[in-house]
């Protein structure tokens, strides 16, 4: 088991629905994490970074990104402790449609390179990044390695005008 970056592609109705039914919408996720393992990432609603969320988020700030795409940036509860909220790790974020368009677009303009250019993983051991591997350069290469399909996914999301809810599960 481990913390799991992920995602969910909502239409603005149904961000607007989750925001006042945070348990349906967590059904909705939980239903399409399980269901569309093996589907195309472009027609996916869910997708996620495995264990790889924490240095990812690490090094999209690093590269000062405009968007937290991990995290996400609006909350849906007030109180952050509620135990009703929790959806593994803390309460879930979203990105509104507009937060999704510009994280697709700042996206197309970064690459793998770009993200872990002149990183040593000793800063990434310093930060206590979860999952604490950070031995080798390989492990950076693991940590960027999902960004082509992750900037497929957020395409998509803007290009269907959807908003996106992100948790740690």
């Amino acid at each position: 088991m481990g913390m799991y970056g992920l995602w969910l592609r909502v239409s603005p109705a149904e961000l607007e629905r989750a925001k006042s039914d945070l348990d349906w919408a967590y059904e909705l996720a939980d239903e399409a994490v399980v269901s569309e393992k093996d589907s195309d990432i472009s027609e996916r609603r869910s997708f996620g970074t495995d264990k790889a969320w924490h240095a990812l988020s690490f090094l999209l700030d690093r590269a000062e990104f405009p968007v937290s795409i991990i995290r996400g940036e609006e909350w849906f509860v007030d109180d952050l402790d509620d135990p009703e909220a929790d959806w593994g790790y803390g309460a879930p974020c979203y990105l509104t449609p507009e937060q999704v368009r510009q994280a697709s677009t700042a996206l197309a303009d970064v690459s793998e390179g770009d993200l872990i250019r002149g990183v040593d993983v000793s800063e990434l051991a310093r930060a206590e990044i979860y999952p604490a591997v950070w031995e080798s350069q390989a492990e950076l290469d693991w940590a960027v390695g999902d960004l082509p399909d992750i900037k497929t996914y957020f395409a998509s999301a803007a290009d269907a005008g959807d908003a996106v809810i992100c948790w740690i599960g």
